[in-house]
């Protein structure tokens, strides 16, 4: 079974709540090593990352309203948490809400990708994390939580949304038990 990772918002300006500061270092280890697992199981690593224009035009509506500068194109504050194994080789898509697959390119890169399974990753759970999960069971995705790599900087936002999703509409599981799952499939 052939999957494709998906690793959303991990970006400078999301880490300035002080939650996932707390979680920053932990966090970032895990995905690097779902990073590693996947590459070496020639699964496809896909970044997310949430994007605005300065004038704030594409923003969110919250964003916009209160005129939130977050995640502007071309600040440090829209790049990957420089600690993360991003190559070049990977796969990037720039997403303006919650959804990865809302107003992207994201289902064209799945189509040539041809992934039976998601393996999802990144934050906030509750927002940007769970609107994937649930825009990819739309999309009849069979759907791999990597419980070592989702996080929130509300945590229970966080538990709700994940008593929610797990079990439902994907399963949980840990960064070990996806590289059985990644080994079985090659």
């Amino acid at each position: 079974m052939s999957c494709a990772a998906l690793i959303i918002d991990m970006q400078e300006d999301f880490f300035a709540h002080e939650r996932l500061s707390q979680r920053r270092a932990v966090l970032t280890q895990h995905v690097n090593d779902l990073v590693e697992i996947c590459r070496l199981g020639r699964v496809h690593v896909v970044w997310v990352k949430q994007e605005f224009a300065p004038d704030l035009s594409d923003a969110l509506l919250e964003v916009k309203k209160n005129t939130i500068h977050i995640v502007i194109a071309g600040t440090p504050g829209a790049s990957i948490l420089q600690e993360l194994d991003y190559q070049a080789s990977d796969h990037l898509v720039v997403k303006k809400r919650y959804s990865a697959f809302f107003g992207t390119d994201l289902d064209s890169l799945l189509d040539r990708i041809q992934p039976a399974q998601l393996i999802i990753a990144g934050i906030n759970t509750h927002a940007c994390v769970r609107t994937t999960v649930i825009d990819a069971y739309q999309r009849d995705y069979e759907i791999v939580l990597a419980r070592d790599c989702i996080e929130s900087h509300d945590g229970e936002h966080h538990e709700v949304s994940w008593r929610y999703m797990d079990g439902k509409l994907a399963r949980s599981m840990s960064n070990e038990q996806i590289g059985s799952l990644i080994a079985d499939a090659t």
